[in-house]
């Protein structure tokens, strides 16, 4: 395993034009300037801190990407799948005109640095900014983000809590005051925030992120895996298949064996007290379809749905069902 041996870089200190733009911040560097940067160049340099975009999946609140996977990611066990999805394709596509419409909805000029900034304080956290903003002197952040319709309720409410913590993460590194985000949701609706900046936030992504740097990627300690839906997909994924050996776990194994087992008899036990309170209320309905009490509503509906009969089908028409059927496999985890 190839550990990170290095955060800091020589670097450029920001030129004249930046400094002023950056309203006297100078608590970080340019690590290097990124519009003409290749692919594997920049996937190299992402390798060497941690980006804004990080933080959700330390954090734990990322869906798509574990905590494990971004270790294996930062020291170079596996190539890093950022930007290879279409998802990430169009959002980079489409970052330009974000900006443009967020200036003129808001009048507020937004200014491209293509650059990736390093924090003096902290060394192995890195920005790379959509945008900044010299709102009458003082240096603000501006990101733009795109995503599906079905996300728009959550946009409605306000900025959705991953990106809260990357432009909280972008002013711990920067020094700014106050960020502003903006969303394209659905192709045709646009939200923007305001996000001020919050020491005590920054203070907890701080030293969550200095845990997981100095810990777990230049001490070369492997995370511990989560319960999360990311990790879980992962595993899944990384090892669909098995070799068909058997192999010696460590002893530390074993109390991990108990804690599966406990928690798989505390869900049983748990799946029957909600049966229960389900037959409960199937009780008090009876013929009803729906009840009320307390201001809280219960339903009982009748769900009607067409499927095939798959064994009449294979008795009946056995070529027909054979041509259709298709073939999966999962691995099953059991302790004994």
């Amino acid at each position: 395993m190839r550990k990170n041996t290095e955060t800091r870089f020589q670097g450029q200190m920001p030129d004249r034009h930046l400094l002023q733009l950056y309203g006297g911040a100078y608590n970080m560097r340019i690590v290097v300037k990124t519009n003409n940067l290749s692919r594997e160049e920049w996937h190299r340099y992402r390798t060497k801190g941690i980006g804004g975009s990080d933080v959700g999946i330390i954090a734990g609140i990322n869906p798509f990407k574990s905590v494990h996977q971004l270790w294996l990611e930062k020291t170079g066990q596996i190539e890093a799948e950022e930007g290879d999805s279409e998802y990430a394709h169009f959002g980079t596509l489409l970052e330009p005109i974000v900006r443009k419409e967020f200036t003129e909805r808001t009048g507020i000029k937004v200014r491209q640095k293509h650059m990736l900034l390093q924090s003096e304080e902290h060394p192995f956290m890195f920005a790379n900014l959509d945008g900044a903003i010299n709102m009458d002197g003082e240096f603000c952040i501006f990101e733009a983000k795109t995503a599906s319709a079905f996300k728009q309720e959550v946009w409605e409410e306000g900025t959705p809590a991953p990106y809260i913590l990357q432009v909280q993460h972008y002013m711990a590194v920067t020094g700014a005051k106050r960020a502003y985000i903006a969303a394209l949701v659905g192709g045709n609706r646009f939200f923007w925030h305001e996000v001020e900046r919050d020491d005590g936030l920054i203070g907890k992504i701080t030293a969550m992120e200095r845990h997981f740097w100095e810990t777990y990627v230049l001490g070369g300690v492997e995370p511990v895996p989560d319960g999360s839906e990311a990790t879980t997909s992962y595993f899944n994924s990384r090892y669909g298949s098995s070799n068909g050996e058997t192999i010696e776990l460590p002893a530390e194994a074993l109390a991990v064996c108990d804690e599966y087992e406990r928690a798989s008899r505390q869900l049983k036990e748990l799946e029957e007290v909600k049966n229960a309170a389900a037959n409960q209320l199937k009780c008090y309905l009876k013929e009803a379809e729906s009840g009320t009490v307390g201001g809280r509503t219960v339903t009982w509906k009748p769900i009607s749905k067409r499927v095939v009969d798959s064994k009449r089908l294979r008795a009946e028409q056995p070529d027909i069902y054979a041509s259709y059927l298709t073939q999966s496999s999962y691995r099953r985890l059991s302790v004994a």
